[in-house]
Formats: structure tokens, sequence, C-alpha cells
């Protein structure tokens, strides 16, 4: 690596540069099961450094040919897209500022923690609100990098929604800005002699002539992080070229992202949830159309195995939380701990409906709880709760929401593995889909959580095992190809909100087929013809390569 520090500091470098042992463990993981060791972390300090960074990697190639890039921020990607063997790009350290918010958009670094980020939107009574369940640890930068959603996906789709323009460090090394074109100025872009008008010329290209296969391409759910969104940059009706769609979930491997702009939405002032307890899910494929005609903010989920993780692990809580809010939630969970009296429910459904007055929450969830509480019988909803306040239903958020970092942290010798994290089939489907899914998870033996998106048919199966064992590594590739046919079956996407990373990448040619793979590899060398950004992820990813760097040590 010595090359490659001496061109950094010729071309004047003014970060950080760390290559200690300690600093080179910590950066070796993110959420996933995967480790990467690399051979050094660099903390850029501006855009500048970004620059010289991509121009020393190129100028060091010949010497040192598999340099290479990979961005991070929070480090809470659970498919592997945070880590690389080569140079680890942190921007948590310096490309931290908030540069502007107003009540409709907001300027900021990827740096940023979301949780910082939503303190300030919502001085404005705004909102960005694809923040994922890792809302209180992931950074802004993550959001953009793996396109994500959450909670108020059903509502509000996800981040590239919300993107409306970037600043890119391009793999020639030149900081560009990314934004949607009009077909005038896209024309121009394409008249310049330099590598942005070649990226331009042939992406337009290689979308036009592909047109028609690569719109039938793109997966018939409500959300998808699979692959490049090739089908959302160039739309012939509109004439509108946007690249910050592809941008958008390439987890790093086109470029580095040194600033976004956000638009925002309002946020509602009041919120509530009707939360049902189902005996069973048979009629999930009526219910859930039913529920989806109310028009809810959020409809989530959770299963019986995340609300006894959540009893088990109660005490966790009180670190958690912190003393009040520990104490409330106690108190609040007494309801429904009269609820379990009647029987333990298979899954619990929240429906939350948002307002501009706590009367307006309390009317829309009390029509719903009307509405289904005379086919209780039928839908086999053995109990019901309203709680038409954000404080009252706070208990159930937590349950949904602190489930994954409960497993990560409170169960012995196994750990979570996050390789069927992240699937979505059309809700119309999950009457028969959910049983299937059980009958995998239970054939491997795997103990897992459920819980998810019901209103998008997007689970988070998180099973807790023993990696370094073995017998239990095994199971990771059978029970994968598995759930993966079945969601397939169901023309699903392998992952939603999550991304491909090292996980899922190799599993591209099964979703999407040979022909849109070979596109997606083909806009990838148009943006970095060297490689040089985030190898061996998405529609690089190999599962030998994968494999063969699961952690050995959790």
């Amino acid at each position: 690596m010595d090359a490659f520090y001496r061109s950094l500091k010729q071309k004047g470098f003014e970060g950080d540069i760390d290559d200690s042992e300690e600093t080179r463990q910590f950066f070796s993981h993110d959420a996933s099961l995967f480790e990467l060791l690399p051979q050094t972390v660099v903390s850029p300090k501006n855009g500048a450094d970004l620059e010289r960074l991509v121009r020393a990697v190129n100028d060091c190639r010949g010497e040192i040919p598999n340099l290479s890039l990979t961005a991070r921020s929070a480090g809470t990607d659970m498919s592997g897209g945070a880590i690389g063997e080569s140079v680890v790009v942190n921007f948590r350290k310096y490309f931290t500022r908030i540069e502007n918010v107003s009540a409709k958009s907001a300027h900021v670094q990827p740096g940023v923690l979301y949780k910082d980020f939503e303190i300030e939107t919502l001085k404005h009574q705004a909102l960005m609100p694809t923040y994922p369940a890792s809302r209180d640890l992931a950074s802004v930068g993550g959001l953009v990098n793996n396109n994500s959603g959450g909670e108020k996906s059903l509502e509000f789709g996800k981040t590239q929604n919300f993107v409306t323009e970037l600043k890119v460090i391009f793999s020639d090394g030149v900081e560009r800005v990314v934004k949607p074109l009009d077909k005038q100025e896209l024309d121009k872009k394409m008249r310049q002699k330099d590598f942005e008008g070649q990226v331009y010329r042939r992406l337009f290209r290689l979308l036009d002539d592909n047109y028609d296969l690569i719109k039938k391409a793109k997966p018939q759910v409500s959300k998808n992080s699979a692959g490049y969104y090739l089908w959302d940059v160039w739309d012939r009706e509109t004439g509108i070229f946007d690249l910050t769609q592809l941008i958008c979930g390439a987890q790093g491997t086109l470029g580095l992202v040194s600033d976004i702009r956000f638009k925002l939405v309002p946020a509602r002032p009041h919120s509530g949830l009707l939360v049902l307890f189902l005996r069973d899910i048979d009629d999930l494929g009526e219910l859930i159309p039913k529920i989806l005609e109310s028009h809810p903010a959020t409809f989530e989920s959770f299963d019986d195995a995340t609300l006894w993780l959540s009893i088990r692990f109660m005490p966790s809580f009180l670190k958690l939380l912190g003393l009040p809010r520990f104490i409330h939630l106690l108190l609040t969970l007494i309801p429904d701990g009269l609820q379990l009296l009647r029987g333990i429910p298979k899954l619990i459904l929240m429906v939350e409906f948002n307002g501009e007055t706590e009367e307006e929450v309390r009317a829309k969830i009390h029509a719903l709880h009307q509405e289904l509480a005379h086919k209780r019988a039928r839908y086999e909803i053995n109990g019901f709760e309203e709680d038409p306040t954000e404080g009252k239903s706070e208990k159930f958020w937590i349950m949904r929401r602190y489930s994954f970092q409960l497993l990560r942290s409170k169960v012995k010798d196994k750990h979570t593995a996050p390789f069927i994290d992240d699937f979505i089939v059309r809700p119309e489907h999950l009457t028969e889909f959910l049983p299937k899914l059980r009958l995998i998870i239970k054939k491997y033996k795997l103990f897992a959580t459920i819980a998810g998106h019901m209103g998008d048919g997007n689970f988070h199966v998180i099973p807790l095992m023993k990696i370094e064992d073995p017998a239990e590594r095994a199971k990771l590739e059978p029970a994968m190809k598995e759930v993966n046919k079945l969601v397939l079956k169901y023309k699903g996407s392998l992952t939603a909100e999550h991304n491909d990373g090292m996980i899922r990448g190799p599993w591209l040619t099964q979703m999407y087929g040979p022909r849109i793979v070979d596109l997606f590899r083909q806009a990838k060398h148009v943006m970095d013809p060297a490689n040089i950004f985030n190898p061996h992820k998405k529609a690089d990813a190999d599962w030998d390569y994968s494999m063969s760097h699961i952690r050995e040590h959790f």
C-alpha cells in the first residue's frame, strides 16, 4: 500500500489514514454474516479528498491490481455491502454536516445519522419517511445507497422517491452533480467530450436499445432492492433521464456519494394503532385487502417468536430505553398480558393511522375496528386493542423495532444470521406463502423471528444460528435456495429493502435471468470500467467468494 499512500500525499489528501490492526478489525464487519479485513481505512474530509482517493486508486492499479474503494457510514448493512478487502472509506468522521433543512427539502452529507437528521426535520414539522427499523443507528448515506424503506413505505415508497439531487465522484475521480434531466439537457450531456459525456451516451444507448426488455423486468411488487433499477432511469413517455435512480440502491458500486438533497413530507402530528391478535393466518388473504381499503399509514406485523423474545428479554429493554420509558413499557403491556390469557397469537398485526388531530386518528381506528369486529370468528382474531395515541402504541413499536437488536446481543452462543431476511411477495399470496415458509424454517430447525411490513408482503426472517458449527453453516445454502425458490414461485423479490450485497447478489440470475443480469453488468462497466468501487457486491457477487468470507467468530 506504500505506493497508494505516496500517491495520496502527493495529491494533497487532507483526511486521516489508519491501517492499525484495531481499526481494520473494527471495519471488517457490518451487520451481515461476512468478514472482509481491509488493508486500510481512510476518512476523507471533503469532496476534493474523495476525488484524490479515486485518482490515487486509478494511478496505483498497475502496481496494486486489486486496489478498490468501499464506502461506509454507520455500517448497519445486513448484506455485506459496507465491508471490503482493500480501502474502506469512512464517511462517519467528517461528512456529518446538515447543510440546510426546510419544511419541504433538506441538504445533508452522507455520514449524518438518521436520528440526528430527523431531529432537525421535525423542527420544521417535516419528515424523510423512508427510514429503516434501524433508524437509531443508520446514516442517511446508507439510506440512499441501500435505497432503504421501512414501516412508512406502504404510504411513501422508498428512498429513491425522495432523492432530488446527488453529488457523486465518478470513476475518473471527478465530483459531479447527478439529477433528473429532460431530453434537451440529456442531449447536451451526451455531446460532452469527457468521461461524463461518455457515461451518459453509453447508458442511454444501453437503456434505449433494450427499453422494452428492461421495463418488463421490473419486479411487480411494491418494493425492490435487487439489481440496478435500470427501468427507472430512462422514460420515453416523459423524456426524463434520471441517473439518481441508478445510484440509489447501488451500494457504492457505481461511485461515491458525497452530498444529498432530499424532498420531505409533512410530519403528521398524531398517530395511533389498531392491534389485531391472530390465532392463525388462514384468512390473511381476505383480511389484508380489507385493512388496506382503510388506507392505513403503516401496516406492520410480528410473530409469536418475536413476542416471546420481547418477554424473555424484558430486562434488556431497561438498557435500551432508559428507566422512564421502561416503566412506561411495563405498565402499558398489562392489557396485552390479559390478551395472552386467551391464547398465544400466531401473528400480531399493527395497523397505524395518522391525522391532524387525535380525534381524527381515534375515528379511523374505531371505524376499522368496527368493520372487522363482526368478522372476528371468521378471521379467528382473538383480540383487538385500540391505541389511539402515539404514547400508548409505543410498546408495540418497541417490540417490532428492537427485536433484531435483542437477537444480536442476547442469545448465548447463537447469533443472528441474516440470509433470508428481506423477501417480498404480493400480499394476496401470503395465505399460501407463509405456511410454506414456516415449513422450510421447521425443516432446517431454524429458530427465527418473522416480522415485517404486512401491507407490502415484505418479511424479515432472522434465524439464530451458531455459524461456527459446520453443521449449522451447512444449512445456509440449501435453506436459502428453498426460500428463494418459494419467493420466486410467487413472483416476488429476494430483497425489498436490505439490498443484494454479498448475500443475494449471487442469486440475481435466478431472479432476473441472464439477459437482465448482463445488462446490470454492462451498466456497472459503463460507470466503473476498472471495477474500483465495492467489488464482489450486487451483480459482481460470487457465491463461492461470499461463502469463503463468512465470519469465523462473532
